[in-house]
């Protein structure tokens, strides 16, 4: 309620002096905003014409004022007793008393078109002891003002809060005195990057919102779901063990494998989640870092296929940081010379000598020692090293090809290839590049990349290999019949080599008729497309003996003989009396389809 000083509404209103010029009264009523004239005693004198536009408008009696009668501050706290308002009316008070030279005040006004709100500014007019008060309509910047700040923490997609809106959530459960256990679920959306890639966009948007009041109806009524962009939502849980959060992951995923129906489509989805979990009474975390560790769970389980469920360990935290110091150690290895390339010697089955190698990429790790590829390939990938390690791949197989021929070893060596590489566009340039540096014979050289990198894009992958072969350079398809070989594709790549994968090859007892059919099926469809056939992964005396007799060109593998370094490579051969490449190796010095 207004200060106590303030007269009450039925007390008699004492007469007070007020200008009574008509021309200051004119003035006042030709001003646009609505405005009353108040005397020292804060008595309505008089209401601008705008004041009684805007009343007749607003339809409201609470707004009415009879000029002689109508106490100012009766009027303002009719409209609402809230600390703001009190605290007007208060100053108010000492403006009628000369002690303030201006007052202002936001009041918001319930209509029935919707809240309104208007800015007061109360203002003597000097040496009358009367107060003007105008009333400023600013209703579309506040809603503007409001709207920012709603878009500042809220996805407009979903109408769900967004990242930095959930953090702040997250830390304002995080420092609730007393507080349970809080975990946070970071879903994504299994399945969710096809739909929007082959019904477009609207429908993915649409799809999202479905997703999002899936999630909203699994949540409890003390969670907070939110949307932290593209397909991956977190869900709050305040007061719930890593147990409760569990159940609740198991109840979000089976809500979105409910099939969906949007713009005329059904639509079928999972849900991948990461969980992370402060114990009730821990020292406060900070959001970021419990959104951080949900993250490294939801990569876990993701690892593990689409539909997991993985609660966070300190473990997983470790791995993470060792995964980024490798990748700034692996930086630092393909720079200055911290790699090796092995090379695993080739027979050339109807001679039986040893007439190429395949370059085998090594990490000389200072503390670790020697690594294999797959220790740290996989880390290449993830954080975009693999087209600067092949480059280097490139240049060292060049150096030791070019020196093993100063030796009188004439060889072929056979380099691994990404189907990032052939993304970037640079590759027939990269390849050259090495050769030109190197001094090594173009048809020395085999390229080798696996028929499902070829497959992720087939015609920019035979506009490079064509240049390729073009240039004397031959190209291998790795691993083929381990993915979804296509006929099709095999016809129309430009290849000279089929590398038969060593799952065919390596066959056990029971399996012996059947894969002796498809590695004789590899090796004729080879044959008709002018294609040279070689068997990897040989690893015992009768794996040999079947390829040879299937008719395969060449054969690679731990029976024949493991990866070496460079310098062992010349010695080794020698023992073998091998080291010169057949005349139909590569296909180009026989006259090969190189146009193919």
């Amino acid at each position: 309620m207004p200060s106590s000083d303030v007269s009450s509404p039925t007390a008699p209103v004492p007469a007070c002096p007020v200008p009574a010029d008509d021309a200051a009264l004119a003035v006042l009523d030709a001003l646009p905003l609505p405005a009353l004239l108040l005397d020292a005693a804060g008595v309505v004198r008089h209401a601008n014409t705008a004041w009684r536009t805007e009343v007749a408008a607003l339809d409201d009696p609470r707004l009415v004022c009879l000029p002689g009668r109508t106490r100012y501050v009766d009027l303002v706290s009719g409209l609402g007793d809230d600390a703001a308002t009190r605290a007007f009316l208060g100053r108010m008070r000492d403006l009628l008393r000369g002690e303030l030279d201006e007052v202002r005040h936001d009041c918001a006004l319930d209509c029935p078109g919707g809240t309104r709100w208007y800015q007061l500014v109360a203002t003597p007019v000097g040496g009358t002891g009367s107060v003007i008060v105008t009333h400023t309509d600013v209703t579309a910047r506040v809603r503007a003002d409001r709207a920012s700040t709603w878009l500042a923490r809220h996805d407009p997609l979903t109408a769900l809060p967004n990242r930095s809106h959930l953090h702040r959530l997250v830390d304002a459960e995080l420092q609730r005195p007393g507080r349970g256990p809080v975990s946070v679920l970071l879903l994504d959306v299994d399945g969710f990057t096809d739909v929007n890639d082959s019904l477009g966009h609207g429908v993915g948007d649409e799809l999202l919102r479905q997703v999002a009041t899936r999630i909203g109806r699994c949540a409890r009524a003390s969670d907070h779901v939110g949307r932290l962009g593209g397909d991956e939502f977190l869900l709050v849980s305040p007061d719930c063990p890593p147990e409760g959060a569990t159940l609740l992951a198991e109840r979000c995923r089976a809500a979105l494998a409910e099939p969906f129906a949007v713009a005329g489509h059904t639509v079928r989805l999972g849900a991948s989640t990461g969980i992370a979990t402060t114990a009730a009474g821990a020292s406060p975390a900070h959001a970021a870092c419990l959104v951080r560790d949900a993250d490294l769970a939801l990569a876990a389980a993701k690892a593990g296929g689409p539909g997991g469920v993985r609660v966070f360990a300190p473990a997983l935290q470790l791995a993470a940081r060792r995964k980024v110091a490798l990748r700034t150690e692996l930086e630092q290895a393909i720079e200055s010379g911290g790699l090796v390339l092995h090379h695993q010697p080739i027979l050339h089955l109807p001679t039986g000598r040893y007439t190429g190698a395949e370059a085998l990429v090594r990490w000389q790790h200072p503390e670790r020692g020697l690594l294999p590829p797959g220790e740290f390939l996989p880390v290449a990938e993830q954080y975009d090293l693999l087209v600067p390690l092949t480059r280097w791949v490139l240049r060292e197989a060049a150096r030791h090809n070019v020196a093993w021929r100063r030796q009188g070893l004439d060889l072929v060596t056979g380099v691994n290839l990404h189907a990032r590489h052939l993304s970037t566009g640079t590759l027939v340039d990269d390849v050259l590049a090495a050769l030109e540096e190197a001094g090594m014979p173009p048809v020395n050289l085999v390229c080798e990349l696996t028929e499902t990198s070829v497959a992720e894009d087939p015609d920019s992958a035979a506009v490079q290999l064509a240049e390729l072969r073009r240039r004397g350079v031959e190209v291998s398809i790795d691993d083929f019949g381990s993915g979804y070989s296509s006929l099709g594709q095999l016809v129309n790549l430009p290849t000279g080599v089929l590398k038969i994968d060593r799952s065919l090859v390596a066959f056990d007892g029971d399996r012996h008729r059947h894969a002796a059919a498809a590695i004789a099926a590899v090796v004729a469809l080879g044959r008709a497309c002018g294609i040279q056939s070689l068997a990897e992964g040989v690893e015992t005396a009768e794996q040999l003996a079947l390829v040879t007799e299937l008719g395969c060109a060449y054969a690679q593998g731990f029976h024949l003989a493991r990866p070496m370094p460079a310098a062992e490579v010349p010695g080794w051969m020698a023992a073998r009396g091998s080291g010169r490449r057949p005349r139909r190796w590569p296909l180009q010095a026989a006259g090969g389809k190189a146009s193919r």
